[in-house]
C-alpha cells in the first residue's frame, strides 16, 4: 500500500492550453480523480526553446505542482517530454510517477499502422530531439517514420479561432510530405494539434489514422495509479482546477474551447527559479 493518500490530485502541465486535450481524456477516463493543471502561457511556445531552457521550465513547474500534493505528474507537452522527462523521473521518481506524452502516442501509432509507415507532426524541438523516432523504433524496429517540424502550428492554434485560408494553407504545407511518404498513421506530436484534427483528416484522407497522446496517456496514468494502489475510490466526480503563468482571462477563454468543459477556478502563479544540473 502506498503512503500517498489516494485523494491527492493528479498534476498535468503544458506550455499553454494544448495539454487540456490530454486533460479532457483523463477527466473522461478517470472521473473520480482530482486534477490540477498548469499552463505556462507566459513562456509559450516551447517549440522554439533550447533543450536547457525546457529542462529548467519543466523542473520549475514540477516543483510547483508537487507543492500541491500531487500523487502523479503528467508532462502533457511533447517538447517538454522530449527534453526533460528523464530529468524529472530521476529527480522526482522516488516521490511520484512522472509520465510524458511521447511513449503513449508512439505505442498507439505502432498498434494502429498497417503498413509500418508512420508520420509525425511536431514542434521543431520535439522532432530534433529524436524522442519519437526512438520510441517508434523501440515498438517496431521495422517501422518508417516521416517527421515534419511545424514551427508555427501550435502558436496559430493557441492564438484562437476562427481559422482563415492562411491557416489552411499552412496545414496543407505540413501535410504534403506525409502524403508523399504514403503514411497510414499520423502522430499529432503536439497536444495543440487535435484542435485541427478535422482539417488534417480531410487533407490526409479517411484511410489515415490520426493518433494523439490523450488516449494513451489516460491508459498509462490508470496503470501507474493502480500499480501503486492510488486510484481514487470515489463514486462521484472529482474536482479540477487550473494555474497559469500568464493572463487568467485569456487562459479561461481559450482553455474552455480546448477542454470542452467549463474551466471554473483559474489562478495566476509565479514559479520559483530552480538550478538545473548540466
Amino acid at each position: 500500500m502506498s503512503a500517498i493518500p489516494r485523494e491527492r490530485p493528479i498534476a498535468v502541465f503544458d506550455s499553454g492550453v494544448g495539454g487540456l486535450t490530454v486533460l479532457h481524456e483523463l477527466l473522461v477516463a478517470l472521473p473520480g480523480e482530482d486534477f490540477v493543471y498548469l499552463g505556462d502561457t507566459a513562456r509559450f511556445p516551447y517549440g522554439d526553446k533550447t533543450h536547457d531552457e525546457l529542462r529548467t521550465f519543466a523542473l520549475e513547474i514540477a516543483e510547483h505542482l508537487l507543492a500541491t500534493d500531487a500523487k502523479l505528474l503528467v508532462v502533457a507537452c511533447g517538447s517538454a517530454t522530449a527534453a526533460a522527462l528523464p530529468l524529472l523521473q530521476e529527480r522526482l521518481g522516488g516521490v511520484v510517477d512522472v509520465l510524458g506524452v511521447i511513449a503513449p502516442a508512439a505505442d498507439l501509432a505502432v498498434e494502429a499502422t498497417r503498413s509500418g509507415r508512420i508520420g509525425l507532426l511536431a514542434t521543431p524541438a520535439t522532432v530534433a530531439s529524436g524522442a519519437f523516432a526512438a520510441a517508434i523504433a523501440a515498438g517496431d524496429p521495422r517501422a518508417q517514420l516521416e517527421s515534419v517540424p511545424c514551427p508555427d502550428l501550435a502558436p496559430i492554434i493557441q492564438s484562437g479561432f476562427p481559422f482563415d485560408e492562411r491557416v489552411v494553407e499552412t496545414v496543407r504545407r505540413y501535410v504534403a510530405p506525409l502524403r508523399a511518404a504514403d503514411v497510414d498513421t499520423v502522430i499529432l506530436g503536439s497536444t495543440h494539434y487535435p484542435l485541427v484534427a478535422p482539417m488534417l483528416q480531410r487533407m490526409l484522407g479517411r484511410g489515415v489514422r490520426l493518433v494523439s497522446a490523450g488516449e494513451g496517456v489516460a491508459r498509462a496514468v490508470e496503470r501507474a495509479l493502480a500499480r501503486r494502489e492510488l486510484l481514487s475510490a470515489r463514486t462521484v466526480e472529482g474536482a479540477y482546477r487550473f494555474h497559469t503563468t500568464g493572463d487568467v482571462e485569456a487562459f479561461r477563454t481559450l482553455g474552455t474551447r480546448f477542454l470542452q468543459m467549463p474551466l471554473g477556478e483559474v489562478e495566476r502563479v509565479v514559479l520559483t527559479p530552480v538550478e538545473v544540473p548540466a
